[in-house]
């Protein structure tokens, strides 16, 4: 089955209507690639519609969905998966990702919530993601997501991922931004849980900032801009795994484009920085 992996390259940015005009007027130069939730775009038409179709058919785009509920014990949404599929084909978008969670129980949650860390659930999740892969016939990308409990937790979450993403035979989407927040919160070694992460099946990272409620807990918002320690563990990660796509999150208090295009520019600054050192090390 087709990968996510090496289809996208480089530095990216979460496109928010916002400053959609604003993209396809003075895109930003460094931005390599885009990234949608399908839920958000799928049924917009008009003025906004025919932008949205103008960027697609300029730039890479990838879809990251937020209402799939892969954990839940709900029926799986073929429909919606299908939608997606059709939505994908349409604007030609290199893959869909996915988080590692649900957001329905007989009905719609309006929240990601953690799916326990269970042996039953490991079963139960990778054959739904197994469906949502055979219906658009590719893999698709999880994400490790930010958590505040762990309700019946048999095993770490480290090998609850990774147990989901062999069993499913699927791809990964590494937040690192959430690696960073739920080793705070949860008192883990946040480099460790990094090095445990397979890493021939990342497909692209999401980095992002977080809000401090206290020195032990951190609140996963994409509203700030990304902090040092978050920048450090993305360095990290390239120095253990070589350089993969990194997408800009950024879902509230929304600054100009200038200055997320700025944080952007520093994703790629780590990017070369790996890529000269490693050049060094390879002569």
């Amino acid at each position: 089955m087709e990968t996510c992996r090496n289809k996208v390259q480089g530095a990216g940015l979460g496109l928010r209507r916002s400053f959609l005009t604003e993209c396809l007027e003075q895109p930003p130069e460094n931005v390599s690639f885009y990234e949608v939730a399908p839920e958000n775009w799928m049924t917009l038409g008009g003025k906004l519609g025919k932008q949205f179709r103008a960027m697609t058919e300029q730039f890479d785009f990838v879809c990251h969905g937020l209402s799939l509920s892969i954990g839940s014990s709900d029926p799986l949404d073929e429909d919606f998966v299908k939608a997606v599929k059709q939505f994908m084909q349409q604007h030609q978008i290199k893959f869909y990702s996915e988080h590692l969670s649900y957001c329905s129980h007989e009905g719609h949650l309006y929240d990601l919530m953690p799916i326990p860390f269970t042996e039953d659930a490991i079963h139960h999740v990778a054959a739904r993601i197994r469906r949502v892969q055979d219906i658009l016939e590719q893999k698709i990308a999880i994400e490790n997501v930010s958590y505040y409990a762990a309700p019946g937790q048999e095993m770490a979450e480290i090998d609850f991922f990774n147990a989901v993403i062999e069993e499913a035979d699927c791809d990964v989407l590494i937040d690192i931004n959430n690696i960073y927040v739920n080793s705070i919160n949860h008192s883990y070694d946040a480099e460790a849980f990094l090095k445990a992460i397979p890493a021939d099946r990342i497909a692209y990272a999401h980095i992002a900032g977080h809000y401090i409620e206290a020195d032990d807990f951190l609140i996963d918002t994409h509203g700030a801009d990304v902090i040092d320690p978050v920048w450090k563990l993305l360095a990290k990660a390239y120095e253990w795994y070589g350089v993969f796509p990194t997408l800009l999150e950024r879902d509230f208090n929304l600054p100009p484009l200038a200055d997320l295009a700025g944080e952007v520019e520093t994703i790629r600054h780590i990017q070369q920085a790996w890529v000269v050192q490693h050049e060094k090390q390879t002569a």
